[in-house]
């Protein structure tokens, strides 16, 4: 007797599924706190702000204390979807005068100058305080127990270190001490310490339990006394007032960032910006981040018949880049802090303006740069193409490193999502702050971060540095509703790459049936036609860099249509994680590539 049962097609792990929860980060050691975190009972933001602060520890290359942070949730009993925003302003002192006046043009991508208000820990704090139900000690305590007794260094992190070497030994000692333990580069899998981090965190602990008042009073010390008006704030006004730090300019400076800075500045809460495609209402950040650009590239594809097309197949490829090339050649000339410009995204997000978009798609690769036109709005946009072919991390440590020569993954930010048994769904992409960013400051055994380099020195265009604005981050979360229910949380590291995996993605879990593992295991593919985010802000146009499991008549066919395709190795093209909820079925899967992803559940 024949069975009726096909044997389900090969994935690189399972799909997990279960009724209690789900945890899928981009790091196993944090994937396991996670789930540890709701076995003890705490809910999925509990859960999220533990993973969050275990991630800066075990992958210091990729996030750090001093980085930033944009969080989506999902609270079941608050019944919505919101954002909190943790991507820390520009300085008060942070002028395009006082750049200019140091020789300038653009933001360096690493050093002093490249630094925003830190948000991570203001945004961890807050997720707990107003979402959660667990103590300080309960979400810090396994940080603090890794950075003080060690963790297996992941092999690209000891390549990060490698490329940075000469950097540290020659210009920045502090992190010398940290990252060249006994003079030399780790090798993968050294259990790793960084003690004074360690004590930094132990230190806020003490301080947020020190004076009694219970959860709410530890949580507001932890915040205040401790980091954004205590010895935390102190060390970086002193690190950056005193010390000329060498970046990639070539010449060293002194940061402008201020402890009256960060005592000046809390997260905020806000609503998802949203689209509605299909069955599904896919939530973004605002428009202080790269976020609308899935939005974007979801109103131009609306408009064409996806349902049943080849995942690898060359118009589905085709239509997916040609509609990313539009979108993102809108966030160039578009994107920035709504609370400084008012930017056009009605518009921009709108039928009428896509189906005139949409026009501009045809069967040929297209070559231009070709942002919309909105009477009114919109910066210039002067482009610099890229000489060869884009290298992600120099020997500076510019930029956020995404991914190297031919795509391969030489590191980038991290991210998380979280479901747990009542419904509750947390998705965060937390970066910046990495160890190639800037020196560590010896009294806290982290640096600070680099978004900085997103701002323009363009006095008019909607991303030009002003201080106390929000650089456009390339952060970028994602959650959908499914017939107005919660459904799914995803999202990837990769800078300028992040939202072009994620549409890949949720494309080919919504036409082609592909379940959330055979999603993320695909073969995938990106852009690089467009200026990239970070120093130098070069572009490549009509370059498309896609995985060697791309069919090769696919890729023929993609350079018929006068692509400029780089084929880079198998496995090579993003990090995604994601988490989804049906009924009482929890579901995750997290991504192979990098051999670093986990998912776990029951």
């Amino acid at each position: 007797m024949t069975s009726n049962i096909s044997p389900d097609p090969f994935t690189t792990r399972p799909e997990i599924e279960g009724t209690f929860g789900v945890v899928a980060t981009t790091h196993w050691i944090a994937t396991a706190i996670g789930m540890a975190n709701l076995e003890k009972g705490g809910n999925a933001f509990d859960a999220g702000v533990a993973t969050a602060f275990t991630l800066q520890v075990v992958e210091p290359h990729l996030n750090g204390p001093g980085g930033d942070v944009p969080i989506i949730v999902h609270d079941v009993k608050r019944g919505r979807t919101e954002v909190i925003c943790g991507q820390g302003p520009a300085p008060a002192r942070a002028t395009i005068a006082h750049y200019k006046s140091e020789g300038l043009d653009m933001v360096p991508g690493t050093g002093l100058l490249a630094a925003c208000v830190p948000g991570t820990f203001e945004s961890w704090m807050m997720l707990l305080r107003d979402y959660g139900t667990m103590r300080v000690r309960d979400v810090l305590e396994p940080a603090i127990s890794y950075a003080r007794d060690g963790y297996p260094l992941v092999e690209r992190a000891c390549a990060t270190i490698e490329t940075v070497e000469q950097l540290f030994r020659e210009h920045w000692p502090t992190s010398a001490a940290v990252y060249l333990p006994d003079g030399e580069v780790p090798k993968p899998g050294t259990l790793f310490t960084n003690k004074t981090l360690a004590a930094t965190y132990a230190r806020i602990l003490s301080e947020a339990e020190s004076g009694g008042g219970g959860r709410d009073a530890e949580i507001e010390r932890a915040r205040k006394a401790a980091w954004s008006q205590g010895f935390v704030a102190e060390a970086i006004d002193k690190f950056c007032r005193t010390q000329d730090v060498m970046d990639v300019s070539g010449s060293p400076h002194r940061g402008v960032l201020s402890a009256d800075d960060m005592a000046r500045w809390q997260p905020t809460v806000e609503a998802p910006l949203t689209y509605d495609y299909g069955r599904y209402t896919v939530c973004k950040a605002g428009v202080w981040s790269q976020g609308p650009v899935t939005l974007q590239q979801l109103a131009l594809l609306k408009g064409f018949a996806l349902d049943g097309l080849d995942p690898t197949g060359p118009e589905f490829i085709h239509l997916q880049i040609e509609c990313a090339k539009l979108a993102f050649a809108d966030r160039e000339k578009f994107y920035g802090d709504p609370k400084f410009n008012e930017i056009p995204i009605a518009t921009l997000l709108s039928d009428a303006y896509n189906d005139e978009r949409r026009k501009l798609v045809t069967d040929k690769a297209s070559l231009d740069f070709l942002p919309g036109s909105i009477e009114g709005f919109g910066g210039v946009v002067k482009l610099r193409r890229a000489e060869g072919q884009r290298e992600a991390v120099g020997a500076l440590g510019a930029g956020e490193p995404t991914v190297g020569r031919f795509g391969e993954v030489r590191g980038d930010t991290v991210h998380f999502d979280i479901i747990d048994k009542a419904g509750n769904m947390v998705s965060s992409t937390p970066s910046g702050g990495w160890l190639q960013s800037s020196p560590i400051i010896p009294e806290l055994g982290f640096c600070l971060g680099s978004r900085a380099q997103m701002f323009w020195l363009e006095e008019n265009h909607p991303a030009a540095l002003a201080p106390g604005k929000r650089p456009r981050t390339t952060l970028s979360p994602t959650m959908a509703l499914r017939d107005g229910e919660p459904y799914l949380a995803w999202g990837s590291p990769g800078g300028d790459q992040q939202d072009q995996w994620i549409t890949q993605f949720f494309l080919r879990h919504v036409h082609c049936n592909l379940n959330l593992q055979e999603a993320i295991d695909a073969p995938a593919w990106h852009s690089e036609h467009f200026p990239i985010s970070f120093w130098p802000r070069t572009a490549r146009p009509g370059v498309l860099v896609v995985e060697n499991r791309v069919p090769k008549a696919t890729v023929e066919n993609l350079r018929e249509r006068g692509h400029i395709v780089e084929v880079g190795p198998d496995w090579s093209e993003g990090r995604l994680t994601a988490a989804s909820r049906v009924g009482v079925r929890r579901r995750a899967a997290a991504n192979p590539r990098g051999m670093q992803g986990y998912a776990a559940g029951r």
